[in-house]
C-alpha cells in the first residue's frame, strides 16, 4: 500500500496533470481558434538564436498565425543576463518565417512557467489561449495558465532529441515541477515581476 508520504506526493502531480491534460490538442488542425498564442522560452543557442526546442514551438506558433487560428503571438522569456534575450530572439525567428512583426509581443520577464502565466493574463490582458510548447511539459504548462485565470488549450510539440536521456530527464523532472506548480497555484505566488499594464496584445486585437 501506498505510505501517506506518498499520497501526498501524487495527488497535486495527479491534479496538475489531470487539469493539463483536458486542455490538450493533437494537433494544428485541431486546436480551437484563439486570439493569442502563448510561447514559452526554451533557451537560445551560444549564437543567439533559439534552441531546437524553441524553434520547434514558434514554427507551430506560425503555423497557427498562418491558418488564421490566432491573431497575436506573445512569445515569453528571459532577459536578465547580457546576451541572453530570449524574446527578442523568439520574435526575430518569427519574422524569418513570416510572420508579420506588429502581432508578435515580447513579454522579457516570462522567469518560469508560472511567471509566464500570470503575467500573461495580468500584465498582458490575456483571456484566452493557444499555449505552445513541448509534449512533456504542455499539461504543466496548461495548468498554471488555467489556475492564472485564462481560457486555455494546448498544442504540445517534439521533444525528440540527438540524445534520449535528456528527454527522459525532462520527464522525471516533471514531477517535482508539478509538485511547485501546485504548490504556487495554491499560495498564488506572484510573479518575480510585475509592473504596469502592456497594451501590446490589446493594440493588435483592436488595430
Amino acid at each position: 500500500m501506498l505510505s501517506g508520504a506518498a499520497i501526498a506526493l501524487l495527488l497535486p502531480v495527479a491534479w496538475v496533470q489531470g487539469v493539463g491534460q483536458a486542455k490538450v490538442r493533437s494537433g494544428p488542425g485541431r486546436v480551437p481558434e484563439r486570439e493569442v498564442a502563448l510561447v514559452l522560452g526554451a533557451g537560445l543557442r551560444p549564437d543567439g538564436t533559439p534552441s531546437t526546442f524553441l524553434r520547434r514551438r514558434l514554427d507551430a506558433a506560425a503555423e497557427l498565425y498562418a491558418a488564421g487560428a490566432v491573431q497575436v503571438i506573445l512569445v515569453s522569456g528571459d532577459n536578465r543576463e547580457p546576451g541572453h534575450d530570449e524574446p527578442t530572439a523568439m520574435r526575430n525567428w518569427l519574422i524569418d518565417q513570416g510572420v508579420p512583426a506588429h502581432v508578435v509581443v515580447r513579454d522579457f520577464a516570462g522567469l518560469d512557467t508560472h511567471d509566464t502565466c500570470v503575467r500573461a493574463h495580468e500584465i498582458f490582458g490575456v483571456a484566452g489561449a493557444v499555449v505552445i510548447t513541448q509534449d512533456y511539459h504542455l499539461r504543466r504548462a496548461l495548468f498554471s495558465c488555467s489556475q492564472a485565470g485564462m481560457d486555455v488549450v494546448g498544442l504540445g510539440v517534439s521533444s525528440s532529441s540527438v540524445e534520449p536521456a535528456r528527454a527522459i530527464t525532462y520527464r522525471v523532472r516533471e514531477v517535482p515541477a508539478s509538485l511547485k506548480a501546485a504548490w504556487d497555484a495554491l499560495t498564488e505566488r506572484r510573479p518575480v515581476h510585475l509592473g504596469p499594464r502592456e497594451t501590446g496584445v490589446h493594440d493588435v486585437l483592436e488595430g
